[in-house]
Parts: C-alpha cells; sequence; structure tokens
C-alpha cells in the first residue's frame, strides 16, 4: 500500500469513527449499519471518457464494451449479492475536466475503483488524481508507452488493459520494412496527431522500420491537430514531396476525414499508406470509399485472432447494441474483467486487496493470440493480445487476413527500448 492509500484510508477510518461516535452517544447502532450498508450495497465504478464530440464513439464503445462484462458479472449475482454500479461521466476530451470528474468519483462518489476509458491526453490527468488519492485505477484506452512504461510516471494502483504503442510500433515497423525491401520504398513521410500518442508511436514506428530495413529516408513529417477538421494542407504537402511511403497513427474521426479529403486528389494511387489504426470497423466503415491495398495494423476484427471465442464476442455485441465493436470496446472490456476477476479472487471490492492480486494475473481472453492475455507483472500492462498487419479491400470484411506478429520479436526489442530509455 502507497503512503497516499495508506493516508486516505486513515481519513475514512477516523471519518467513520466519528460517525460511530455520534450513533453511540445518540444510543443508536450506527456504526454497525454502516458497515453492512458498504458490505451490502453497488459496487461503484467511476468511468469517464469522450461522450459528445467529433470522437464520441470512443466513449460509446468504450462503455459498451464494459456493460457487456458488468451485465454479464451482475446477472451471475455479483460479488455477494453486490451488484456493479457504473457511473458514467463525459470529460470532452479535455484533461483538467478528466482529473476534475475522476477526483469527484472518489471523493463524492465514493467510488471503489476506476475505469478510465480516456484517450492519452485525459488518462495522464486521470494518472495523477489515482496517484494522490491512492485509488485503484484501470486504464483501458491510452497507448501511450510511457504510461506504464516509465517508473517516473508508474504507480502501484494503476494498470493498463489498453495496447501499447511500443508494442505496436515493433510490429508495424517489422511489416511495414518487409513491404519496403519487396517493393522499394525508399523515401518516406509521417502524418502524425500533434500530442504525445502521435509523436511517440511515430518516433518509436521510425525507430523500428530503420531497425530492419536501415536504407529508408525520412523526408517529411506532418503534426495536424488533434480533430482538425481540414487536411487540405497535409495532403498538398504530400503529394509536393511524392514519398514512396507514408505512414500515419491518425485514428478515429481524424483518420477517417484524412481518407476521404485524400480521395479527392488520388492521394492513395501515389505512395504506399500505412496507417497503424484504420483496422477497426467503424472507422473503415465510416469511408464512403476505402481504397484497396493500405497497409493497416488489426485494432478490432472478428477475425482475428481467429477463434470462435472472438467471432461469438462480436456477435454478443452486435446483438446487444445494434453496432460493431472497436478497438477501444475490446480494451475496456478487457480491463472490465481484470477488475472483475481481481475482485473475485481477493473476494472484496476493496481496492487495495485487488491490487494484491492483478499483477501477474492470466485471464481467458477471445483477444489473446493463444485465447489467454498476461497482465505483466513488472509494469502492470497487458501482454499476448493479438497484433499484427494485413492490408485492406474496399468491401465487408474490409482487412480479412492478418499476418500476426510474434511476441518474442516484441519481448526481445521491448526489453531494449526499455534499457536505452532507462525506464530498466
Amino acid at each position: 500500500m502507497n503512503n497516499n492509500s495508506s493516508k486516505k484510508n486513515l481519513h475514512r477510518r477516523d471519518f467513520v469513527k466519528g460517525i460511530g461516535g455520534i450513533a453511540a452517544a445518540t444510543a443508536v447502532t450506527g456504526f454497525p449499519a454502516i458497515v453492512r450498508a458498504q458490505n451490502t450495497g453497488p459496487i461503484k465504478i467511476g468511468v469517464s471518457s469522450i461522450m459528445s464530440g467529433r470522437v464520441a464513439q470512443l466513449g460509446s464503445s468504450s462503455t459498451n464494451g464494459a456493460k457487456l462484462g458488468v451485465d454479464a458479472f451482475n446477472a451471475a449475482g455479483g460479488l455477494n449479492g453486490r451488484m456493479i454500479e457504473l457511473i458514467i461521466r463525459d470529460s470532452k476530451g479535455k484533461p483538467d475536466e478528466a482529473a476534475r470528474i475522476n477526483r469527484d468519483f472518489i471523493n463524492r462518489d465514493d467510488c471503489d475503483m476506476i475505469l478510465s476509458l480516456e484517450a492519452s491526453t485525459g488518462a495522464f490527468a486521470v494518472q495523477e488524481v489515482v496517484r494522490e488519492l491512492g485509488t485503484l485505477c484501470m486504464h483501458c484506452l491510452s497507448e501511450t508507452s510511457s504510461l506504464t512504461a516509465d517508473p517516473k510516471l508508474r504507480t502501484a494502483n494503476a494498470f493498463r488493459s489498453g495496447r501499447q504503442g511500443a508494442h505496436d510500433a515493433i510490429s508495424a515497423g517489422s511489416y511495414a520494412a518487409g513491404i519496403a525491401k519487396e517493393k522499394g520504398l525508399k523515401k518516406w513521410m509521417t502524418v502524425g496527431p500533434n500530442y504525445a500518442y502521435g509523436h511517440d508511436t511515430t518516433e518509436q514506428f521510425l525507430k523500428y522500420l530503420n531497425h530492419f530495413s536501415s536504407d529508408v529516408e525520412l523526408v517529411g513529417q506532418l503534426w495536424p491537430k488533434i480533430f482538425q477538421p481540414d487536411y487540405t494542407d497535409v495532403i498538398n504537402k504530400i503529394l509536393q514531396e511524392k514519398p514512396d511511403a507514408v505512414f500515419t497513427c491518425l485514428w478515429g474521426g481524424d483518420l477517417s476525414s484524412f481518407i476521404e479529403q485524400g480521395n479527392l486528389y488520388g492521394l492513395f494511387d501515389q505512395a504506399q499508406y500505412f496507417c497503424i489504426a484504420l483496422a477497426d470497423y467503424t472507422t473503415m466503415a465510416a469511408v464512403k470509399s476505402l481504397p484497396t491495398g493500405l497497409h493497416s495494423g488489426n485494432r478490432y476484427v472478428s477475425t482475428f485472432p481467429g477463434s470462435a471465442a472472438n467471432a461469438a464476442w462480436e456477435a454478443a455485441y452486435v446483438t446487444k447494441f445494434g453496432s460493431r465493436p472497436t478497438n477501444w470496446s475490446w480494451e475496456a472490456a478487457l480491463g472490465m474483467q481484470y477488475l472483475i476477476e481481481g475482485m473475485k479472487k481477493a473476494g472484496t471490492s476493496d481496492g487495495n486487496e485487488i491490487t494484491k492480486v492483478l499483477p501477474g494475473m492470466v485471464v481467458q481472453s477471445p483477444f489473446g493470440v493463444d485465447g489467454t492475455i498476461t497482465m505483466r507483472a513488472e509494469d502492470q500492462t497487458v501482454v499476448e493480445y493479438g497484433t499484427g498487419w494485413g492490408v485492406t479491400q474496399s468491401s465487408e470484411p474490409f482487412m480479412p487476413d492478418v499476418t500476426a506478429t510474434d511476441w518474442k520479436l516484441i519481448y526481445e526489442l521491448e526489453a531494449a527500448w526499455k534499457k536505452e530509455q532507462g525506464y530498466i
């Protein structure tokens, strides 16, 4: 238990003692009643996400993923009859709002734990809140590697169930280098959103592209603002430079807008495009005319991992919500699964106790390479989830074949990267 958690618990104990004293003075057995209420009331989980604006789909599809697990847990009787109650609020994509909401979850709503469905900018704000207050937190959507890789940013009570940028960069670099050698792609450009995730992911991709193919040349980098509506300037610069290949980590509505606008200029006939975040059904389906031949890392497709469990999970999601799941959906579903399995193993909703059982926990999962995913103990982030690359086609299933990346390769290069960064 960290000092912040200890101070918080001491404060709560003092508060409860005060209530008990008042009850005793009035000849009412108040303290036992409070204890019973805590043991029989709902298990409150605070959930903040982007529920409005251009990327509201991030919030809706991720909360849907979490709800699937909660509904199954509650239908099975919960934890000794206690049901999970999700308290969901809109951070509007603003880090300061995410921090305020999560502080309220803990101090005002008395939430037992936090399920953070924030993009990276909001996740870092939430991280500082839970570090200070000691509440168990599961980050589901942030993919910026440093959130869990950097020991200065880590905190013992925060975990990550989402994919990690460094893992995807190794997968992307190894795949792209193979295509570059095959097709003679020498001149490269990058397009990434101008914030931590974009810069980190792009830098790591280039690192591994060069690692596997040392004769490529970077001829330009473009950094549009997140949620930028017009990509004309970006498109014109690419057309002027005439690269052989372009890597982009634009995502969601930004990526679909970039592709829609690029189609008007014939952009995707001019070079090979590597879009690390394209292969989500809702992103691919949002593009009116999805170009054939775009390379993409898998986000969520029901064909990968190609298991019956994965297909069944997608079918259950579609049946309940009437829409296709996204990468955010499975990350949130996995995060919720870890919290539930942690409660079952610890036999309590006490975050301090759940924190002790999560490191190293292996769960059965339709999203795992071999049907399981592990919460790696050393940095409290998931590994062994399915990651790989494929090529788009213009109609369903959009990306039918995915070449999986070997996790042995990921582990080897990730360890070297962490050492270079001074993380280990």
